[in-house]
């Protein structure tokens, strides 16, 4: 049976090495590969959202917020291709950003506070109240 929970930075390096010696792809032979109790689908995820070296990390910037809306409104829930027009973006990422921090708020989205420039440690809109 596969491990479930948090993975361990020893499993996270395992899977690195893996995908730098065999590369993307042929994800049902990853954990036997890597020698992880691991299924195939977490290894897949966790290499996609978590550990791929070019996933950008941290706020999403003025601009990125608007182009999520921009194409939330064109597209619908398709996070993959809003995802692909951020670079650096994963699809997960983008849906998180969108599920915990605009879809609740779409009323302060007519607000021009609400896409200041981001510089405080989380992410929250200036609801005008000090």
């Amino acid at each position: 049976m596969a491990r479930k929970g948090a993975w361990s930075a020893e499993e996270d390096q395992l899977l690195r090495k893996c995908i730098e010696k065999y590369g993307e792809g042929k994800w049902h032979q990853v954990p036997f590969r890597a020698g992880l109790n691991r299924c195939r689908k977490s290894c897949r995820l966790r290499w996609m959202n978590y550990l791929r070296p070019n996933i950008k990390r941290g706020f999403f910037n003025t601009d990125e917020v608007d182009l999520i809306i921009r194409l939330h409104k064109l597209l619908g829930n398709r996070w993959a291709l809003i995802a692909g027009r951020l670079p650096g973006r994963t699809a997960n990422d983008v849906k998180n950003f969108w599920n915990t921090h605009i879809s609740k708020r779409s009323a302060l989205l007519l607000s021009p506070t609400f896409l200041r420039p981001i510089t405080s440690s989380s992410y929250a809109p200036d609801l005008g109240t000090s």
